[in-house]
Formats: C-alpha cells, structure tokens, sequence
C-alpha cells in the first residue's frame, strides 16, 4: 500500500487535485477524495469542473445519489460507494481507513504539517506501507527524500 504525502506550498489542493484525479482515471481507476469540510469539497469540485475541456473530471457528492457510478466521488469519511481504490485526503487530516485503500494521496500544508510529520513516522515504521514524500519545485512536484 504507497501512501504519497503532498505538501501544499504554492497551491492550495482545489488547485492540484485535478492534475492527480486525472492520473487516477486515466490509469482506468477511480478515487474518493475525503475532506471533513464541507466549503473545502465545494472548492474542490469547483476546481475539478473548472479544467480545460479535454481534462473534463466528471464527479459526484456523496449523499446526493448515483455515487457508484461517479469516477471520482467527494465525501466526507472514507466510505467508497463507487468502488474506488485510490483515495485522497484532502484536509490533511489522517485517517486509518485510508490503508484500506490501494494507494493514498495525503495533502497537507502549515497548518497540518505536525499531524503529518506524526503519520508520517507512524506509517514509515508499519509493514507494507511504502509512504513517499512530494513538494513543489519552480511548479513541480518533486519526490524528497
């Protein structure tokens, strides 16, 4: 199970989520993305529709019906109702329910940075967890050591 830790200093994750929620659906999968706010999902689903055209992210909320047939679904806790394997907690707040996934995106900024410092070296240290570590670089993301 890869855990990929983001650490958001240039753009906020309304931002850079897209890029990774296309990845995620070109590889033929699909993702929940997790945020316990709920002006923080509508921020995020406004950056999803907001692509260019040809990045068009089709996605639903959770609660609002049809979620298993949504490729990319914005909810509240951990619970996949569109069978998704990818997950992405965008509120940098952990959630053990996040290993039951097949990979984990875990976006994190200033003001969640202790807490990932602290899953950081809680996962680190569990058997078949592989976390990585991303930042951004001149508009890139670069994996650290």
């Amino acid at each position: 199970m890869q855990v990929d830790f983001y650490q958001l200093s240039r753009d906020p994750v309304d931002r850079v989520l897209p890029a990774i929620a296309a990845r995620v659906l070109g590889l033929g999968e699909r993702l929940l993305v997790v945020a316990q706010d709920e002006a923080a999902l509508g921020r995020i689903s406004a950056g999803l529709w907001n692509g260019p055209p040809e990045t068009f992210l089709a996605h639903g909320r959770a609660g609002e019906g049809a979620e298993a047939v949504q490729p990319i679904l914005l909810g509240q806790d951990c619970s996949a109702a569109n069978g998704a394997r990818h997950i992405a907690i965008a509120d940098g707040l952990w959630r053990e329910e996040a290993l039951e996934f097949e990979r984990t995106f875990y976006f994190f900024d200033s003001l969640t940075v202790e807490g990932a410092r602290q899953s950081w070296r809680a996962l680190s240290k569990r058997e078949g967890v592989t976390p990585r570590f991303w930042r951004q670089e001149q508009g890139k993301w670069v994996q650290g050591p």
